[in-house]
């Protein structure tokens, strides 16, 4: 081999060296550069693992509190408003209230005070000499005008004329003996009048259902009534299936922290009157109350769906106790017409016996008759007056002297 192959063979040796180097050097370069590169892609995937982590927390929880708020709530559709509590926060107590010999002594005098045309008027015919037939028509006159009704008063006059007494008798006191004696007949002196709940064999709650057309004074007695049982040492609880009317649940209310007696009423306006009467029926045996008073809608007899609803409101309750007494509540002053709506009550839930209010000396008691005769029910509580003790379980002596005073 010659100096110039050598000297080739060196050049080429030393071109390949080199391209070597150079490749190295590259390859090394790239490896640098991916490095560099693979690093922010990695951060930039952890943080968004991150932020996708969080916002599936996020979703999660916003999940959880959508179905706490689609599943239905525990509490219920009503409430128990609790007297004493909301009388304190008033700065109030429940009033005591009065007794019932007390009631029945103060209602006699003013029954026995109140001024009443019909005494008169029969006193001036019957006291006269040898009355005549149109004497005899007259009467009967005098007492359809005080709505004794048509039955009862010619049945009232046929008796007088029988009684041998009363002819050519003078002294109005005599006559007015005699008169008293035939009214209390009539009206019923013997009839049991006395209120379920009072009685020994009474069930526990004694359930009363309170009926009636608006303006009666409904929802005021079912809380009159409540004190009267309160005044008895009864425990009470009040049910307010009145939701047609706005106010009557918070009127029953106002009654309740009156007598320290808890009130079942509708959370809401418009509820179902049958579900609050189940609850007020449910409450008041948990409680283990004496006695459940559930006041309802007025009714108005041409409406045959709202007394549909008192049959339902009846029908709910005795799922959980028995209904012992429905009481059709009255005004005295309404005469006719309100013996035309004590027929459509008692055909729709039947009734155990009827309130009067308003029964002061403006009023035609004669109803009081006429209501017994054509239900066949008595009147049990009247009420006299606006205080909450002006309700007292009727009493016959007292409303046959006050009609003849």
């Amino acid at each position: 081999m010659d100096t110039m192959e050598i000297v080739i063979i060196a050049i080429l040796c030393i071109a390949v060296g080199v391209a070597l180097i150079a490749l190295a050097l590259h390859m090394n370069a790239k490896r640098k550069q991916a490095q560099s590169t693979n690093q922010p892609q990695s951060a930039a995937q952890s943080e968004s693992v991150e932020q996708s982590q969080a916002l599936s927390a996020d979703t999660s929880q916003q999940q959880q509190q959508t179905q706490q708020a689609q599943q239905p709530q525990k509490q219920p559709q009503t409430q128990s408003t609790q007297p004493n509590a909301a009388a304190t926060e008033h700065g109030s107590q429940p009033q005591e209230p009065e007794s019932i010999a007390s009631r029945l002594t103060r209602l006699k005098a003013k029954l026995g005070s109140s001024a009443n045309p019909l005494g008169k008027a029969l006193f001036n015919i019957l006291t006269q000499d040898n009355l005549s037939e149109e004497d005899w028509e007259d009467v009967e006159d005098t007492l359809l005008l005080a709505d004794v009704g048509a039955e009862a008063s010619e049945q009232l006059v046929e008796e007088l004329r029988r009684d041998a007494r009363i002819h050519g008798e003078r002294d109005p006191q005599a006559v007015r003996d005699m008169l008293k004696e035939r009214l209390l007949d009539i009206v019923g002196r013997d009839t049991d009048r006395s209120l379920v709940a009072l009685r020994e064999d009474a069930g526990q709650p004694s359930v009363i259902i309170m009926v009636g057309v608006n303006g009666t004074g409904k929802t005021t007695t079912a809380g009159k009534l409540a004190r009267l049982f309160v005044a008895q040492h009864k425990q009470v609880v009040l049910g307010a299936a009145d939701t047609f009317r706005a106010a009557a649940a918070d009127q029953l209310v106002t009654w309740g922290e009156r007598s320290g007696v808890p009130v079942v009423r509708s959370e809401k306006d418009g509820a179902d009157p049958a579900s609050v009467a189940f609850d007020a029926a449910r409450t008041a045996q948990e409680s283990h109350a004496d006695v459940l008073i559930i006041d309802t809608a007025g009714r108005l007899q041409n409406k045959a769906n709202l007394m549909d609803e008192l049959g339902k409101i009846r029908r709910v309750v005795e799922k959980t106790t028995p209904v012992e007494e429905v009481l059709l509540v009255l005004d005295a002053t309404t005469g006719q017409n309100g013996m035309m709506q004590a027929k459509v009550f008692a055909e729709a839930i039947g009734i155990t016996g009827v309130v009067l209010t308003k029964l002061d000396g403006s009023a035609k008691g004669g109803i009081v008759v006429n209501v017994q005769r054509e239900l066949g029910v008595p009147v049990k509580l009247v009420g006299l007056g606006e205080g909450p003790d002006d309700l007292a379980p009727f009493d016959p002596q007292s409303f046959v002297e006050g009609m003849l005073a």
